[in-house]
């Protein structure tokens, strides 16, 4: 049975920064494109990292970008993110996703990625406030 479990959530001051880990199993964990999503109350839930399969492309929400580093370590089944200078805003459950559409694009280059079957983790809470 597939199942992804987040840890590293908690109460940080603005400024300050909080790593969160996924912990993925009973799937073929290398052959899914990983995300990580964020839903705050009466707000729709939005993608605020992905990673490719191998881990080579990387794409992030606007506003978030050089603030947040998402990696994937495909031999110990885990995918990272690693959040800095973390805002207000930042609030809110922030959701691993195993499958879901990734897209990386630059000029000419475009690159799409996705499983046929979807996971969900149950989510950390991320609480940023003085």
């Amino acid at each position: 049975q597939a199942r992804l479990v987040e840890s590293g959530g908690g109460l940080v001051q603005p400024g300050g920064s909080l790593t969160l880990s996924c912990a993925a199993s009973g799937f073929d964990f290398a052959n899914y494109p990983m995300s990580w999503y964020r839903q705050s109350p009466g707000k729709e839930r939005e993608m605020v990292a992905g990673v490719s399969k191998g881990g080579g492309y990387t794409t992030y929400k606007d506003g978030v970008k050089g603030r947040f580093t998402i990696s994937r370590d495909n031999a110990k089944k885990t995918v990272t993110l690693q959040m800095t200078n973390l805002k207000r805003d930042d609030t809110a459950v922030y959701v691993c996703n195993a499958g879901s559409e990734i897209s990386v694009s630059s000029g000419d280059f475009q690159f799409t990625e996705r499983h046929e079957s979807e996971y969900w983790g149950q989510g950390t809470q991320v609480t940023v406030s003085s």
